[in-house]
């Protein structure tokens, strides 16, 4: 969800980004679960999470494969790993779930060790060459297996406010990781050609919309506030002076005016997944 994905993530960030990682979580883990039932993982399957962050998703991933299934949770950053193992464990389900350090553009697998594989705002994020990335993952799953690509790819959080809000997307916080220079096929939400020129079959698209409305429980309102403090960070800068002192009215959790606190408050956002077959 407008995360940068790991490779973007400095050391000295990891502790925020897990929290925020952790915060969000009640808004995007009904689309994430609905994305994860679409693919109609094989019961007892094993396959990999790359890029899994604090591992939210691999719980999800492992419920989808049963209790003979068995998740690899991968990223490169060792505080997040910490976190994803102590979730697999808090859960009950640290056997079924392995989680170890490494990089998608380098997979310490074998060829062909997964039944598929799985990467949620990574792949596209950032990392250079995406379509190597993509190839690596279709590497290290077996002929005839899955590999899926989940994305962040579309939200409305300031009803009322479209031009503004426009602009704040189109700011240099909103566009990342997509940075300018950045060729358009390189871009994540071009998936299906990243898919098919990895050499993936049969590439498919699915997007899954969540919304919300006010009155906000509380995690969910906590989620909503996190996302808007880290879509669109210090975009003020490249705002006029009025569309500039607007985005500070409407997103600081310190504003009489903050925008999650209106009683007609309404917000829409998607994930789109990508898949594709192997060999």
């Amino acid at each position: 969800m407008a995360e940068a994905g790991s490779e973007r993530i400095e050391g000295g960030q990891e502790s925020e980004y897990a929290e925020h990682l952790l915060v969000t979580d009640p808004l995007v883990a009904p689309l994430n679960r609905a994305a994860i039932a679409a693919l109609g993982l094989p019961d007892g399957s094993r396959g990999l999470d790359a890029g899994c962050g604090i591992g939210m998703q691999a719980l999800l991933l492992a419920e989808a494969v049963g209790e003979a299934g068995r998740v690899v949770g991968m990223d490169v950053l060792a505080g997040l790993l910490a976190e994803a193992r102590l979730r697999a464990a808090a859960a009950g389900i640290s056997g079924r779930i392995e989680v170890v350090a490494g990089d998608v553009r380098r997979l310490p697998f074998a060829d062909g060790e997964f039944d598929w594989a799985w990467s949620a705002n990574c792949v596209g994020y950032g990392i250079p060459d995406p379509v190597a990335a993509v190839a690596e993952l279709a590497r290290v799953v077996r002929p005839g297996g899955l590999v899926a690509l989940l994305v962040w790819s579309s939200q409305m959080l300031l009803p009322g406010y479209p031009r503004l809000e426009a602009r704040l997307n189109a700011t240099t916080p909103g566009l990342a990781p997509f940075s300018e220079g950045t060729p358009p096929e390189q871009h994540h939400l071009r998936g299906l050609g990243l898919l098919a020129a990895a050499g993936i079959r049969d590439p498919g698209v699915s997007t899954f919309a969540g919304q919300v409305c006010a009155p906000l429980a509380p995690p969910l309102r906590d989620a909503l506030a996190a996302l808007l403090a880290m879509r669109w960070p210090a975009a003020e800068d490249e705002l006029s002076a009025a569309d500039g002192e607007a985005f500070l009215r409407l997103c600081r959790l310190d504003s009489p005016d903050f925008i999650l606190d209106r009683s007609d408050y309404y917000a829409l956002f998607t994930e789109t997944l990508f898949w594709g077959t192997v060999g």
